[in-house]
């Protein structure tokens, strides 16, 4: 019923930028709260960048100088953009469509971002 479909990560160079996508269906995408989480092999899986169902948004201190996350709610879509990319930014990202007041979590598959010479 309800689905989570993440795009836009590939194999970049160090300085340059990507264009996560979240799409969601099957919710009312405008209640719900939207976090971007990683986890590189071997690590924890550590949450990146949120944004509320009333736009409020945070980003992890190592980010939050090149990440910045947008919804369109008429789209039911969620992006992360990502500038001046490192190496230590590679990872898995995943999409969390998170509902708090039922506890309710959704999530995408996971899209691969590398960043390497």
């Amino acid at each position: 019923q309800v689905k989570i479909v993440e795009s836009g990560g590939g194999l970049v160079q160090p300085g340059e930028s990507l264009r996560l996508s979240c799409v969601a269906s099957g919710i009312r995408f405008e209640l719900y709260d939207i976090e971007w989480y990683r986890q590189a092999p071997g690590n924890e899986r550590e949450l990146v960048a949120k944004i509320t169902a009333n736009r409020k948004m945070s980003y992890m201190d190592s980010v939050k100088d090149r990440f910045s996350i947008s919804r369109d709610n008429a789209e039911n879509s969620a992006y992360l953009q990502m500038s001046d990319l490192k190496p230590e930014d590679t990872a898995v990202y995943y999409c969390n469509v998170h509902f708090v007041r039922g506890s309710s979590d959704f999530w995408g598959q996971g899209t691969q971002v590398t960043v390497s010479t």
